[in-house]
């Protein structure tokens, strides 16, 4: 019996015995017959603790444990009826909805309740500093969030384009460590599976909203404990879609099992919808040696700024000189001359218009070139140096070389000059590269998670611990065979653990010049230990020193941006190098952009008086592809940024529509802020061609309303 009849049932019993006596004789002979299909009981919608949200009355609210204990005096959930006292010491009156039982409680010692069946209001705020390491290119995103909720607010952002989601969820083994608990085994059901399966069926259906339903890909792994019921799952919320699983080796030393096989694999289920497809490869991945010639083009511009030690300008008396570039266009002019040690470089004298690229480390601390400048002279005529995507704060470009050994290829016929880019670069391609459809099983020493995940992890960011990570490269591998051909997919992980997914796509970024964007979705909980360590220690969440252990704090965050910078948390290079298809020093990190967010809850009302801008802004960024400057504050007219724009009023629709007109930007999305759908018409019908326009904030609240009672 399903927890909502159990719940009803005993409501009835209350006040009328003989009728739910009555009621449950019919519900047991209705139990003895079962459907088609995979059964299981759907639980009473789950509900999550919004730790820092603000209270107000008619909420619904839990009692936190006192400081130092785990207890609490009621598991009951409570609504607000009124609030009194001074701001910083307020007293909440409580109700019990089911007993209409009467307390009180310090608004300190309750915490919001947010049950799946209502709807919610999502924001962002920017949780951390940004890294800005691609140019122009789009914004990976991280969010720290309810995943279930982050994938609500993404209807707004996504629905229906989604290229690729990519989920590690819980595999449901009883461990208590992080990844949402992984233990969903309720005492109540009558199958024991049935919490995990409830768990997962409505983050699939909302998950199925978001991809492309003409061409996109669902990428889900899970081990032994849940296999069958995950494929039978998948068939019945997704029933016009293709399925195949993949057995992928991760252990060949295998996993014990008393009395069984050893465990070396686990599984991999594909989603295809529509017409997409599995993109060939250069192996069958049956194992390390059943490559059928060479490998895809791997990085061969490698940047031309000394790193690690001897890299600093003082150990050279002639590497330290400018590449000059164009202010306005960024091309390439010259290679200036040395420049002495003693000489500051901001005193070089430089011609009206002109921009000086100087050999930095990531700190903006003075490196030195490679080589000498009579040598850039030559790379750059030989179009074997160029320069990279324009810094949009700075303008300035990476000035990136081919190592000798790439030219030694070229010479023995390894590789192909193709032709060359607008600014005289070499492109390259690889010869006689054969290709062929990926079998069904895969064995490849790149995909042992010991040493391809926590081993990486470890470098990395040393010193914290996540239990089981993915290897890079088996990610890297399950996502090119879906997006190769597509550089500029969207790709959703909203089970993001340590951050695998965005690091992944953004290896295949670097592999083919891709802009692919990664939105990974993860909660800031803590492992069980740490939990047991700090209520001991007096601490709740939302307090400094909890959340700072939690896993997007502690590991995704710091991962991420790891990975781009190419140094660890502590400031310092990262050592070691990738490895297999794209093998170069993990320091020289990525030229990729991220931004770090946190989901807020918004009262819908104060949306609606368009006094909470600030907080919707990043959903309207992101919707219009996370590209260029963002919106961010509200103005008394209309702001236009790089790829959208709003109209806050529109009484300055004309002078809007001219300046959209006159706008070089490719403006994609226009916003209009109004509640009349007279005028909004108005002025979306003046508007160029192609342009989307969305009606704010009647479309952001109609989003979440239309959905109330989907859990």
């Amino acid at each position: 019996m399903s927890n909502e009849l159990r719940s009803l049932l005993a409501r009835v019993e209350s006040s009328d015995p003989d009728t739910a006596k009555e009621l449950r004789r019919h519900i047991d002979a209705l139990q003895s017959r079962r459907e088609f299909g995979l059964n299981f009981e759907r639980h009473t919608p789950e509900s999550v603790a919004l730790t820092g949200r603000a209270i107000s009355v008619g909420d619904k609210v839990r009692f936190i444990p006192v400081r130092g204990q785990t207890e609490v005096e009621s598991e009951a959930t409570w609504r607000v009826v009124e609030l009194a006292g001074p701001q910083t010491k307020r007293v909440a009156q409580l109700v019990d909805p089911k007993t209409n039982e009467i307390t009180s409680r310090p608004v300190d010692d309750l915490v919001y309740i947010a049950e799946f069946k209502d709807p919610v209001f999502p924001g962002l705020v920017r949780s951390d500093e940004p890294v800005l390491r691609g140019g122009d290119k789009p914004f990976h995103a991280v969010i720290n969030a309810e995943n279930y909720h982050a994938l609500e607010a993404m209807l707004f952002t996504y629905q229906g384009t989604v290229d690729c989601i990519y989920i590690d969820p819980p595999y449901n083994t009883g461990a208590k460590d992080w990844k949402y608990n992984n233990d969903y085994v309720d005492g109540e059901d009558s199958y024991r599976h049935s919490k995990w399966l409830a768990f997962m069926e409505r983050r699939l259906k909302l998950a199925r909203q978001l991809l492309n339903p003409r061409d996109s890909v669902l990428i889900v792994t899970i081990d032994e404990k849940e296999y069958l019921r995950l494929g039978l799952l998948l068939e019945q919320v997704f029933p016009e879609a293709d399925i195949q699983m993949v057995s992928c080796v991760i252990n060949r030393a295998g996993s014990p099992r008393t009395g069984r096989f050893s465990r070396v694999d686990e599984y991999i289920y594909y989603v295809f919808l529509g017409g997409s497809q599995v993109e060939p490869w250069t192996s069958t991945m049956l194992s390390d040696g059943s490559e059928l010639g060479k490998m895809t083009m791997p990085t061969v511009w490698f940047t031309a700024v000394r790193r690690g030690s001897g890299a600093s300008r003082a150990e050279s008396k002639s590497l330290f000189y400018p590449v000059i570039i164009h202010r306005e266009t960024g091309r390439f002019i010259r290679v200036g001359d040395p420049v002495a040690k003693d000489v500051d470089r901001a005193s070089v004298p430089l011609e009206p218009g002109e921009l000086a690229i100087w050999p930095l480390g990531a700190k903006g601390q003075e490196n030195r070139w490679r080589f000498s400048a009579e040598l850039m002279r030559n790379y750059f005529e030989a179009g074997t140096a160029r320069l990279g995507k324009r810094d949009a704060a700075t303008g300035l470009r990476p000035v990136t070389y081919l190592q000798p050994g790439t030219l030694a290829n070229i010479a023995n016929g390894t590789f192909k000059v193709a032709g060359h880019t607008s600014e005289g670069a070499l492109t390259l391609e690889l010869v006689g590269a054969k290709t062929v459809a990926p079998r069904t099983v895969w064995s490849q020493t790149s995909h042992f998670a010991r040493d391809h995940g926590s081993h990486l992890l470890a470098a990395l960011v040393p010193d914290r611990r996540f239990p089981f990570p993915k290897s890079l490269y088996a990610v890297e591998d399950a996502l090119r065979f879906v997006v190769a051909s597509k550089p500029n997919a969207l790709v959703l992980d909203f089970f993001s653990g340590s951050g695998t997914t965005a690091h992944a796509i953004m290896r295949l970024n670097k592999q083919d010049g891709g802009q692919r964007r990664a939105v990974c979705v993860t909660n800031n909980e803590v492992s069980a230990d740490e939990q047991r360590a700090l209520v001991a220690r007096g601490l709740r969440p939302g307090d400094s020193q909890w959340e700072a252990l939690g896993i997007c704090d502690l590991i995704t965050k710091p991962r991420i941006r790891a990975a781009i910078t190419g140094l660890t948390p502590g400031g310092d290079p990262i050592v070691g190098d990738y490895k297999f298809t794209d093998e170069f020093p993990m320091s020289d990190g990525f030229d990729e952009n991220v931004e770090f967010f946190t989901l807020t809850y918004e009262n819908p009302a104060l949306v609606e008086l368009d006094l909470a801008f600030e907080r919707v802004a990043p959903l309207l960024w992101m919707r219009a592809g996370s590209q260029g400057r963002r919106i961010d504050e509200r103005s008394d007219t209309f702001d236009l940024a790089d790829a959208y724009a709003v109209l806050f009023n529109v009484d300055a629709a004309a002078d809007f529509v001219a300046a959209i007109e006159k706008s070089p930007a490719s403006v994609r999305i226009v916003y209009i802020v109004t509640d009349d759908e007279t005028q909004y018409q108005a002025v979306a019908s003046q508007l160029p061609e192609g342009v989307e326009t969305v009606r704010l904030y009647e479309s952001y609240l109609r989003t979440f309303q239309i959905n109330t009672g989907r859990a």
